[in-house]
């Protein structure tokens, strides 16, 4: 798994990047919307019916790009960028992932990104077998330190029991 038959290619080659929209005509329902934070309500549309994507901020936090899962809605302040048929979205997400976004920051107050800035940010892409398994690798060390978050408390809990198990023994 070289990089030697990585080919250079903007972003523009890999995804489609959308627009979000305002979402407050809409009605309540079951459609997560998204800003640059996160998961801020749900409503009755979608944006993207049945296509995952990555979210990343227009205006604001424009550095934290994050996975959205279909159905869902974006505002005003975040695009969203749907892969290419060719292209995994694991692997999209991990190449947001490791761009300087702040570096390409358009504003003078709140920081500010462009779809043109994106579309002509330059990356190597693989083939899509080797996308598939760096896509795959990096979900996996992703659960696997969500899992560490979640074990931590149970973790010190267990060793924290254990040590004083251990030195009330030697005391005894």
């Amino acid at each position: 798994m070289g990089t030697s038959t990585w080919e250079q290619r903007k972003f523009s080659e890999i995804v489609d990047v959308c627009s979000g929209r305002d979402y407050k005509h809409l009605n309540e329902g079951p459609i997560p919307v998204y800003g640059t934070g996160g998961y801020m309500t749900s409503v009755c549309e979608a944006l993207s019916h049945n296509r995952n994507a990555v979210g990343i901020g227009r205006k604001g936090t424009i550095d934290k790009p994050y996975l959205l899962k279909a159905p869902f809605w974006t505002v005003d302040t975040l695009f969203y960028a749907i892969p290419k048929p060719d292209i995994n979205l694991e692997f999209a997400l991990c190449s947001f992932l490791n761009v300087d976004w702040k570096s390409k920051d358009e504003s003078t107050g709140l920081p500010s990104l462009s779809k043109e800035a994106i579309n002509e940010t330059v990356l190597r892409v693989p083939n899509a077998v080797e996308q598939n398994h760096l896509g795959s690798f990096f979900t996996d060390i992703d659960s696997l330190i969500t899992l560490h978050q979640r074990m931590g408390p149970i973790f010190s809990f267990c060793a924290h029991g254990s040590r004083t198990n251990f030195a009330s023994t030697l005391q005894g």
